[in-house]
């Protein structure tokens, strides 16, 4: 491959000239405007493996942890540097053919040069520096941080987008934009969706991990940062949703909106968040509030807001919460009454197990649910009886209302789904050239899982219904056919569906009507003849 000037990826896939070996490859691996493409799981593959880097260096500043696990560490060290230095390489051979490069005279000079490219390089020379040059282990692992830099690649294309997007708006619906979902936020909104997931994920299995004495003893010091810092981010992000919630119509209102949205579910689950570490700073001295820390796990569920799964369920037990407390008011009755009959049965030979009906109740509920710990079990023969009973009773009871719930979850997503099959539909009725209205509805398909693929196969079929109901409701006359072909394409369609069912209910009498002379065209005697060949086969589609 020699460094010729070549022709941009656009042109060639325009067809201008055939591509090359090297040209398919950049297309299928690195080509960010070719879909279905590697290119979005290489990006996100590297940016993980970025983030886990730095996380091992952070982790190989506690000996406790790092020597005894030292090899693996640098097996993992390894590794990433293979990874990154065939991802450089690879840039490297393909930049020729890369938007930016594939004009000059030099393409692989000029990107060997480029910041990107420099930041690549920097993140991976120490590592084979370290093979020639006596560094010092310590200022070795400090140049593995500029790995950090790489994901640079991924954040200013979509800081630049995200400009572009909010140009001429003011601060709040900036930060609006990055905050709530909306067509201004583009990439940046969800990095910043995966900040916080990132950071919910790690200081939850960090208060699972303080309650392990021996983890504790290690790493005291930092989980106390840790967590300063997972306080830092939460406070932060719930400042910027109280600041912004007003440019949502919901909460317009200065101060009677934020104080509306305050109590809304997402902003109590905020604010739980971080209360206890505020407690705990500002009251220690009066009360003993070390007890808060365990309301730290409230803050896994922040997840929910990043969930769309959470709000389905909640909608569909909303939907059936007749059934579902019908269901669960039947259950009640028969534990209270499967605990009375217990007590009834087992006091005189166990008044220590069954000692009153709440307790009989309790041995209800752990048979009836199939749990049956043993702690209390019935002695007598009627008693043995009627627990044997219960347990049977129990999966049948037990498992309607899982029943209920799971064909609520399933029936709120078909309601949904056809909700925006609704939708569709009326923006078939105004065109559907909005540009914004088709971004809304790829936002209703991504909450509720639905491919780009399905998406399109519904567009596709809601304008083919449109079609078929506007040839039905137009009245079939020439002029209406030659302003609309599409229109036009539809009222034969139906036309010809016509005159086969004609044929199929009237094929003897017509049969004879065809065979005077006179009586049928040419025209008409073979549009009859080849209808009624395909008489039988199925209507077009």
């Amino acid at each position: 491959m020699t460094e010729t000037s070549l022709p941009p990826t656009s042109d060639l896939k325009a067809g201008a000239l055939r591509p090359s070996i090297g040209q398919r490859i950049y297309s299928y691996l690195l080509d960010p405007d070719v879909e279905g493409n590697l290119q979005g799981i290489i990006e996100n593959f590297v940016a993980c493996l970025i983030l886990m880097n730095v996380g091992s260096m952070l982790i190989e500043q506690i000996p406790e942890v790092y020597e005894p696990y030292k090899k693996w560490f640098h097996f993992f060290d390894t590794v990433s540097i293979v990874v990154f230095t065939a991802e450089y390489s690879i840039r490297f051979l393909l930049s020729p053919y890369q938007k930016g490069f594939a004009g000059k005279r030099f393409p692989r000079i000029s990107y060997a040069i480029s910041p990107f490219a420099v930041v690549d390089l920097l993140s991976i020379l120490p590592f084979y520096l370290s093979a020639f040059i006596a560094l010092d282990l310590r200022m070795l692992r400090v140049l593995r941080l500029l790995r950090l830099l790489k994901l640079f690649r991924v954040i200013i294309p979509a800081w630049k987008e995200y400009r572009e997007l909010n140009e001429g708006r003011t601060f709040r619906q900036h930060v609006h934009a990055i905050v709530w979902p909306s067509r201004y936020g583009g990439q940046i909104h969800s990095f910043f969706d995966m900040f916080i997931i990132a950071w919910v994920v790690l200081s939850v299995v960090s208060v699972l991990l303080e309650t392990v004495e021996a983890v504790h003893y290690i790493l005291a010091m930092e989980f106390a940062v840790l967590d300063s810092i997972a306080v830092a981010v939460f406070t932060t992000e719930y400042l910027m949703r109280m600041y912004s919630c007003v440019e949502d119509p919901r909460f317009k209102e200065a101060w009677a909106g934020r104080a509306r949205y305050g109590f809304t579910p997402g902003a109590v689950i905020d604010a739980l968040a971080v209360m206890p570490f505020f407690l705990e700073a500002l009251l220690h001295h009066l009360f003993d509030l070390r007890f808060l820390r365990i309301f730290r796990m409230l803050r896994l569920l922040k997840l929910t807001r990043f969930s769309d799964a959470t709000k389905l369920v909640w909608d569909g037990i909303k939907r059936e919460a007749g059934t579902i407390g019908a269901s669960f008011f039947v259950l009640l009755l028969v534990i209270i009454l499967c605990g009375s009959l217990g007590y009834l049965l087992e006091h005189a030979a166990q008044p220590d197990k069954f000692e009153s009906i709440p307790t009989a109740i309790y041995w209800s509920v752990i048979t009836l649910s199939s749990v049956g710990y043993g702690d209390i079990s019935p002695v007598t023969p009627m008693g043995r009886f009627i627990t044997s009973l219960m347990a049977l009773l129990g999966i049948a009871l037990v498992a309607i209302p899982s029943g209920i719930l799971s064909a609520a979850f399933t029936d709120q997503l078909r309601i949904e789904r056809e909700k925006i099959g609704s939708k569709i539909a009326a923006l078939m009725e105004g065109g559907f050239t909005n540009a914004d209205e088709h971004a809304l509805l790829q936002d209703d398909a991504k909450r509720l899982h639905i491919t780009e693929t399905e998406l399109n196969s519904m567009i596709k079929m809601a304008q083919r219904n449109r079609l078929m109901d506007k040839a039905i409701r137009t009245e079939f006359n020439l002029n209406a056919a030659s302003q609309d072909g599409e229109l036009a394409f539809e009222q034969f369609r139906s036309l010809v569906s016509q005159i086969k069912q004609v044929v199929m209910i009237s094929d003897q009498k017509l049969a004879g009507m065809m065979i005077p002379e006179g009586e049928a065209s040419p025209l008409e005697k073979t549009i009859y003849e080849k209808v009624a060949q395909q008489k039988t086969a199925p209507e077009p589609g």
